[in-house]
């Protein structure tokens, strides 16, 4: 009996079904609660390459959602860690660790190196840059976000519609799982579903998940789903860049208060308000608007828009 002998068995996968998990190449990027059943599930199914990307530490306060880490694993690094647990799950898998956080200046490298690309990040920054780079190199990604005791996951790009398609606009909460709380299975659920959706993808099962969205609400255990094919593209957005993108000709604009950020997003940043940039003479610059996690950059940014003709782009201090 060989490994993988109780999914070769379905005519879904075969040996020539397996061949292609094994050649696969996955970009995980977020080594956290989503990832914590998705990275074993894949590494269970004989996915060749995988590549893990997450700057944190393991911390005690998230150990109730990401069990892929042990009280004993708090304060190493996430990536390293979960690598750890892959490897000795599945010796057959190639698993690369990177403490770095995603940012506009490596996505693309890491974006094109890869077959697929998982959103398991818990940054709004970081989803849509990777949105725009699996658009651009015409990569597949699925993406999953979790709050509360709600949460979805989808699949973008690679031929469907982007997450901006989806999810034009600044999104109406800044909460996040630290600030409005979490529960795991609620997060455990959605992350076996990425995975599911990886296989399929990999395996080219019809009908694709990509173009399919699917939302959970655990509170009152009901699911649903629907496809969103043909979506159109937004013909205009805001871009996340990082501060090393940013230029002595730019316009930069910290909207965070001394309390909050002692330390500007940038050397040259100004603290200005909103309301004040409609009066600024020189509105053909390019506006790098900065906060923590680019969600209160975006919505100054729908407020500026009409009254900035130049390029207006942002940029979230936390995951620079």
């Amino acid at each position: 009996m060989t490994r993988y002998a109780r999914q070769t068995i379905l005519p879904e996968v075969g040996d020539e079904g397996q061949a292609c998990l094994a050649a696969a190449r996955i970009l995980v990027v977020g080594a956290g609660g989503l990832a914590a059943p998705l990275l074993p599930l894949l590494a269970g199914a004989g996915v060749g390459h995988l590549t893990v990307l997450d700057r944190d530490d393991v911390a005690l306060s998230n150990l109730h959602r990401q069990t892929l880490f042990a009280e004993a694993d708090c304060g190493r690094p996430k990536a390293e860690v979960a690598a750890e647990r892959c490897r000795a799950l599945n010796r057959e898998v190639n698993v690369i660790a990177r403490k770095q956080a995603l940012t506009s200046q490596n996505a693309a490298d890491l974006v094109a190196s890869s077959d697929l690309i998982l959103d398991c990040a818990d940054s709004y920054a970081a989803s849509y840059t990777l949105s725009d780079t699996c658009r651009a190199l015409n990569k597949p990604l699925i993406s999953a976000s979790v709050l509360g005791l709600s949460g979805y996951v989808g699949g973008f790009c690679g031929g469907a519609p982007s997450l901006r398609a989806v999810f034009p606009e600044a999104p109406d909460s800044g909460t996040s799982c630290a600030t409005a709380g979490v529960l795991g299975p609620v997060v455990a659920m959605m992350g076996a579903m990425q995975a599911q959706m990886a296989l399929a993808v990999i395996l080219g099962l019809e009908p694709s998940p990509l173009g399919q969205m699917v939302q959970f609400d655990a509170c009152a255990l009901r699911s649903s789903s629907f496809r969103f094919d043909g979506t159109q593209e937004p013909t205009a957005f805001f871009q996340f860049l990082s501060v090393s993108d940013l230029t002595e000709t730019d316009l930069i604009v910290e909207l965070r208060d001394e309390l909050e950020a002692p330390i500007p997003a940038h050397p040259n940043a100004r603290r200005m308000a909103v309301e004040t940039l409609k009066t600024e003479p020189n509105k053909r610059q390019r506006l790098a608007l900065c906060c923590a996690t680019g969600l209160r950059a975006w919505r100054a940014a729908e407020q500026i828009q009409l009254d900035w003709p130049g390029e207006i782009v942002l940029v979230a201090a936390s995951t620079s």
